[in-house]
């Protein structure tokens, strides 16, 4: 059986993080969500490395904790 894609599209990417697919849409255009790719026109991707990274970026010991950036 084949690997399981890396590339996720929002519906996927959504799902895997957690995040509504409208979530991430906003984030998209505000800039601070995790790394995409415009694969065409209208067609978005998610690298799922990237998506682990952005969320082990995130990681928080408390709710007060603001992290590093």
């Amino acid at each position: 059986m084949s690997e399981i894609s890396k590339w996720l599209r929002p519906q996927a990417a959504s799902e895997y993080t957690q995040l509504a697919a409208s979530t991430l849409a906003k984030m998209r255009l505000r800039g601070d969500g995790p790394p995409f790719c415009k694969a065409g026109p209208r067609a978005i991707v998610y690298n799922r490395d990237d998506l682990d990274q952005w969320l082990t970026d995130r990681r928080r010991r408390s709710t007060s904790d603001e992290g590093e950036g």
